[in-house]
């Protein structure tokens, strides 16, 4: 009686759609039917292959290497990993008008972020501004979790301490005289993750959030000022290291550093010398780096990776 009982109970409900007796379409396939339908899918491709073929002429990408590995760059003297505070120059000519708006990107080379040790080396409760987790970071983020002197390290992990720190200033020159190329960093991380997911706590000055904690051990200023500059751009809401945090899924990528959209160079970056100033940051062996300059692209089809994690 009992197996009747439990039969009933978990039978389907008497439908078509539980039962199975939805009316359906079963195709007899046949040459007549197959081969046009290869040959249609076929021309298909083919053009959207003669669009993307013809878009990619006329995009332009400036790639241009400053690991400093070889004797003739000037970024050579930077390769000694004793010295913190080195700075080098990239000099490089354009022949014609680099149209705009003008995507600067920093890239880099043989550097793994998709490793998953190093991925969830994070505290996800402190980056959302959780105080608690600013006193108590959670053990994922060993050994990056305290300092020698048991203080919490905000933001603590792998991931966050190893941000990249290299800074960019763009130079043109005009009879012999240097005129800054403006950069434009807002808006250059993903909007969930500076609304949604990494959030600053709710105290004012922001720096009082991070009494008793100290900064990770490879970065040269606290998280409250990243941008001296501009006060709503520190902390886990500052665009750099949001751009930091998204992890590239392959060890060769770019990330987004700047946008050249103001002033002069609205346009785009007219024809003529140009030297790129760089505050190098210690040098890794077996990693290269790389600046790349292109224009806003609808279909990766030229100097594209794959994309964040």
């Amino acid at each position: 009686m009992m197996k009747e009982e439990l039969e009933t109970t978990n039978r389907p409900d008497n439908t078509a759609f539980t039962q199975q007796r939805l009316p359906a379409w079963q195709p007899m396939l046949s040459a007549g039917i197959v081969i046009p339908g290869f040959v249609l899918i076929g021309l298909a491709f083919i053009g959207i292959g003669v669009a993307l073929f013809i878009t990619s002429q006329n995009i332009t990408v400036l790639e241009k290497d400053y690991t400093g590995v070889e004797t003739t760059s000037d970024c050579y003297k930077c390769s000694n990993p004793s010295d913190k505070n080195c700075t080098c120059k990239l000099e490089f000519s354009l022949s014609n008008l680099f149209e705009g708006p003008v995507f600067f990107y920093y890239g880099l080379s043989n550097y793994f972020q998709s490793q998953r040790s190093y991925g969830a080396s994070k505290d996800e409760y402190q980056l959302s501004g959780d105080l608690d987790y600013f006193k108590t970071p959670i053990s994922a983020c060993s050994p990056y979790q305290y300092d020698a002197n048991q203080n919490p390290i905000v933001p603590c992990g792998s991931l966050a301490n190893s941000m990249f720190n290299d800074t960019f200033k763009l130079y043109q020159i005009v009879n012999g005289t240097k005129k800054l190329v403006p950069f434009d960093g807002k808006g250059i991380a993903w909007w969930t993750d500076y609304n949604i997911k990494y959030r600053n706590p709710s105290v004012t000055p922001l720096k009082n959030a991070f009494n008793g904690t100290v900064k990770p051990s490879f970065w040269s200023k606290p998280a409250y000022e990243l941008d001296t500059s501009d006060p709503s751009n520190n902390g886990f809401v500052n665009q750099d290291f949001l751009v930091w945090m998204r992890r590239a899924a392959l060890p060769d990528f770019r990330k987004l550093y700047r946008r050249i959209t103001e002033g002069d160079y609205a346009r785009g970056l007219p024809a003529g010398n140009y030297s790129l100033e760089i505050a190098y940051s210690i040098f890794h062996y077996n990693m290269y780096r790389y600046m790349e300059m292109s224009i806003s692209q609808w279909a990766c089809v030229k100097g594209c990776r794959l994309k964040s994690l």
